[in-house]
């Protein structure tokens, strides 16, 4: 890096090399924090060399060693930085795929953090036409969702999951799809929002007459005649129970509003206390009050 008389310009590209080699040694010496200093000092000479590409590299090396050291949130804005100059050297895969390695690190610290680079990572994904990377970072952003109770954001995200997956033609996962908000929107109480769900899924080829169509229906029936043991009978069946964790767990703990009680004719409910010779006496009754005459 040094200059001269006869050295007018510092010579970026070997003293990348030699810093790379430097992180290398202190990496395996353990020394992480060292390694990560040399990475950095990597990245800065590849930049002032014009390499894009392989100052994002370096940066992304620089972020790993920072997840050695469990300094998540630091390594995350590296790796961030790192996707953000893949994107500027127009290599959007990489950065796509370095935003996803940043969401797996810090899923379990932020997982609001990682939300939002699984939807960076699918925006990229989607830009570039790789629909199915898309949807699989967006699937993985739904679930966090659903597990953080973000549960109006999540059926947003299932939404623009159904749309892509109904666009490559991919039906029987969009019925899945319908299950997960009709589940999402239920536990939002939002009765109006799960049935308008269900009724604009029938544009869908084949939903209209499915399995997953008939137990949508019954879901939602006893849901509004607030049947509980309706409602906990289509939740267990395996098209409920066999979903991702997180959707499953939604339909196990689906709980109707007003308790659970089933709503009968109040006739209906007493006849039933009385028992079979009930109707019998009731018209006794009847007929023993007027028995005398009106007067």
């Amino acid at each position: 890096l040094k200059t001269g008389f006869l050295k007018w310009k510092p010579d970026y590209d070997s003293a990348a090399t030699e810093y790379g080699k430097a992180a290398v040694a202190f990496k395996n010496a353990k020394q992480f924090d060292q390694a990560r200093e040399a990475c950095l000092r990597e990245a800065e000479a590849h930049e002032n060399n014009k390499a894009l590409f392989h100052a994002a590299k370096a940066y992304e090396q620089a972020g790993m060693m920072l997840k050695e050291m469990q300094r998540l949130p630091e390594a995350v804005q590296l790796i961030e930085k790192a996707s953000m100059m893949y994107l500027e050297n127009g290599t959007p895969d990489t950065a796509a795929i370095a935003l996803e390695r940043a969401g797996k690190l810090i899923e379990n610290v932020s997982p609001e953090k990682a939300v939002q680079l699984y939807q960076q990572a699918a925006s990229v994904f989607e830009n570039e036409e790789r629909l199915r990377q898309a949807l699989e970072m967006l699937g993985k952003a739904s679930r966090l969702l659903v597990r953080g109770r973000r549960l109006d954001e999540a059926a947003l995200s299932l939404q623009k999951e159904k749309s892509i997956y109904k666009e490559i033609e991919n039906y029987p996962t969009c019925y899945k799809k319908t299950i997960a908000q009709v589940l999402v929107h239920l536990h939002r109480n939002d009765y109006v929002a799960a049935e308008r769900c269900v009724r604009e899924s029938y544009s869908i080829p084949g939903f209209n007459g499915s399995e997953d169509c008939a137990a949508l229906e019954q879901l939602l029936e006893g849901y509004d005649q607030q049947d509980q043991d309706q409602v906990s009978e289509v939740c267990n069946l395996p098209l409920f129970k066999y979903m991702d964790n997180d959707y499953a767990k939604l339909g196990l703990t689906l709980v109707v509003p007003g308790g659970g009680i089933k709503k009968k004719s109040p006739n209906a409910a007493q006849d039933k206390a009385r028992g079979p010779a009930a109707g019998g006496t009731h018209a006794d009754e009847e007929e023993d009050e007027y028995s005398g005459g009106l007067c």
